[in-house]
């Protein structure tokens, strides 16, 4: 029997319990992690990871997929500048 890590569906299931966690607790970390799920699973389905299928590389790839996501979603859905409201005066005043 091959090892769990190998299967392009195991790598999928994270990414939906990446989404799912991320509706719960949004902050674009669990979104990244999630399209960084997606990554390895999706070359694994398609047999571009298939020859790397070792956990350290599978998992480094998971990672560095997920890093750059992280940033691109928060640099593109991210708080964007003039959206936060900074108050000098207090209502009771």
């Amino acid at each position: 029997m091959s090892e769990l890590w190998t299967y392009w569906w195991v790598w999928i299931a994270a990414a939906l319990v990446f989404s799912i966690v991320e509706v719960f607790v949004p902050a674009f970390v669990f979104l990244g992690m999630a399209v960084g799920a997606v990554t390895v699973g999706v070359g694994l389905a398609f047999g571009l990871l298939g020859w790397l299928a070792t956990p350290s590389v599978l998992l480094l790839i998971f990672a560095a997929a997920s890093l750059v996501a992280a940033f691109v979603l928060r640099k593109v859905i991210g708080v964007q500048r003039g959206q936060v409201k900074i108050w000098d005066r207090d209502i009771n005043d």
